[in-house]
């Protein structure tokens, strides 16, 4: 199976719980071109890995980073952040 075959490709950000553990959880994440994921704040940390794509990640601080597959960033619990769609893209959210 391919992490794209989670995802119908028609909606332009879709997050699908893909593994529960005891104490983590892994998200599989699309994100279309030219659309966004909404910002939010996680209360644990968390890991965001790109799979396929290229995606940007931001903060309220100021940080701004370009994912690409390979990619990954740390996000600290209670900062506020969002991600865009530079051009259709798979990512992973581990926490």
């Amino acid at each position: 199976m391919n992490i794209k075959d989670l995802h119908k490709k028609s909606k332009a950000v879709s997050l699908i719980p893909h593994f529960k553990a005891i104490e983590g959880n892994v998200i599989a994440i699309q994100i279309l071109f030219n659309e966004l994921l909404t910002e939010h704040k996680s209360i644990l940390p968390a890991l965001l890995i790109c799979i396929e794509g290229e995606a940007i990640y931001e903060e309220e601080h100021g940080v701004k980073k370009i994912l690409k597959p390979g990619d990954f960033v740390n996000i600290e619990p209670n900062v506020k952040h969002w991600v865009s769609g530079k051009i259709d893209s798979q990512l992973i959210l581990i926490k």
